[in-house]
């Protein structure tokens, strides 16, 4: 025990305020179907909300529980740099992985709260936490934890402070929060239009509405190989039907009539090799780009089979058809081979931009990939259904508008999304600012001067500390001794 920064106070040991890890343990049978049952994955991490409240009647348990009470810190040991830590509003049980811990009368449990969300708390719980893929704080090391102990009066001053400025925190991260989504609506607002014709309407009357592609300018031989008939959408019972009106001077063209060729990667997964030729999987097609993030190949034997099945080239589409990712998709911008699986490719003829295909993907990606492919939890869009897509054809001059007019609007969310994200990463260390100041006592300086009689003496820090030793101290269990009986 030794004197922390303010000579008032006192650092002591997590330990030598509650019993860390200590719990009273209950089943299934001892409580009523109306009972609180906690997991972990209720607590939001970082902000102590509630996430959700689950009684024992939706939630039967057969494994053991803590037995928490209304007003006690419940703190997440698991994966403890989530700082899942809430103060409880009712009595109810929790997994083993969440410790109840009730420090009052001589500690504000609130302090408590406050305290374990600190970087000075978690920066010990990160280096003595145990495990790797799922550390965990021991119940020996909780209890060697640091804790700076103020007078009581004082603690709930720091409390009283620490709720009324998170509260403002709290309110500035709730309006940061509903940024992305609004930026995610403007987005899809913006393709929309774009692939409608409204973007560029007023475009179209200042350039006389330039004719539409002349299919019939391209020879036999070009038209054979693209499988293009008459360039119109096709009248087959399976296609989709067109989704909105589009101008005079689009097309409404069946995908299967313009794409070179639409085909998948590899059916079977291949031998994944150390080293040898790039092997694409559906989870690098992650935010608009191709993401290499793992050292997967292919033997050259393998790639020549699958690369000639569809020969990817700068300028084609991947599209994931098959899982939870059905409809992302990327524009090939490497020029190198590799193969793939999980994913069809559309490959681009020279009169469709390369960013408008994707623009128009994207723009279809809600209402024709995912909600019209196949299948629950494994959903999957058919060659066939991606043949049928209806696409929007503009000229190709006012494709080049529209791309370069969604690239300057996307520039400028992509800045509000940059600064709402440096905004969001000030508001984080705000937080730890604020309690760093309150743990060094500089939120209640001003407090101490005004109100002398209140840490001192009777009512200081250590006369308080003396207090918690001593009822604490009666709390233990006495051992028991036996007397061997004389022979």
């Amino acid at each position: 025990m030794t004197n922390s920064i303010v000579g008032e106070w006192y650092t002591v040991t997590l330990g030598d305020i509650v019993d860390y890890g200590k719990a009273e343990k209950c089943r299934l049978e001892d409580v009523s179907p109306s009972t609180w049952v906690l997991e972990l994955e209720d607590i939001q991490k970082e902000s102590s909300k509630l996430i959700k409240r689950v009684d024992a009647a939706e939630r039967q348990f057969k494994s053991t529980k803590n037995k928490f009470k209304s007003g006690d810190v419940l703190y997440g040991k698991l994966r403890p740099y989530l700082n899942k830590v809430i103060i409880a509003d009712q009595e109810g049980v929790a997994t083993t992985e969440v410790i109840p811990m009730d420090a009052s009368p001589h500690v504000d449990n609130r302090y408590l709260l406050y305290w374990l969300k600190g970087d000075k708390f978690l920066s010990y719980v990160n280096e003595v936490s145990y495990g790797v893929n799922m550390p965990r704080l021991g119940t020996k090391d909780g209890k060697a934890a640091p804790f700076v102990l103020p007078p009581i009066a004082e603690q709930k001053v720091i409390a009283e402070k620490l709720d009324k400025l998170f509260v403002k925190v709290d309110s500035i991260k709730t309006h940061l929060d509903t940024i992305p989504d609004t930026l995610k609506r403007f987005r899809q607002s913006v393709l929309t239009t774009a692939v409608s014709g409204k973007l560029t309407e007023e475009w179209r009357l200042e350039h006389h509405a330039p004719e539409s592609i002349n299919f019939t300018e391209e020879t036999k031989e070009e038209r054979l190989h693209k499988g293009i008939k008459e360039g119109k959408l096709a009248k087959e019972a399976n296609v989709l039907s067109v989704p909105y009106e589009i101008p005079e001077s689009w097309d409404w063209v069946r995908l299967g009539h313009l794409a070179l060729k639409i085909t998948d990667g590899a059916h079977n997964t291949p031998k994944v090799l150390e080293s040898g030729f790039p092997y694409l999987m559906a989870k690098d097609l992650t935010s608009g780009q191709l993401n290499f993030s793992e050292n997967r190949f292919v033997s050259e034997g393998v790639h020549r089979e699958l690369y000639n099945k569809c020969k990817p080239e700068v300028g084609d589409l991947l599209v994931v058809n098959i899982g939870a990712g059905t409809g992302n998709n990327v524009l090939i911008d490497v020029g190198f081979e590799f193969s793939f699986k999980n994913i069809a490719i559309v490959k681009r003829p020279n009169y469709i931009a390369p960013s408008y295909l994707q623009y128009y993907f994207e723009s279809a990606k809600q209402r024709i990939f995912q909600d019209q492919a196949k299948g629950g939890a494994q959903p999957f869009l058919s060659l066939t259904m991606l043949n049928d897509v209806p696409f929007a054809l503009p000229p190709q001059s006012e494709q080049a508008e529209i791309v370069h007019r969604v690239d300057k609007l996307f520039a400028y969310a992509n800045k509000v999304e940059a600064e709402v994200n440096a905004a969001q990463e000030r508001v984080n260390k705000l937080t730890q600012s604020i309690l760093a100041k309150a743990f060094r006592g500089e939120l209640t300086a001003k407090w101490r001067e005004q109100n002398p009689e209140l840490i001192s003496g009777e009512n200081s820090a250590e006369a308080l500390l003396a207090k918690v030793k001593a009822e604490r101290k009666k709390l233990k269990p006495k051992k028991n001794t036996r007397t061997r009986k004389k022979v």
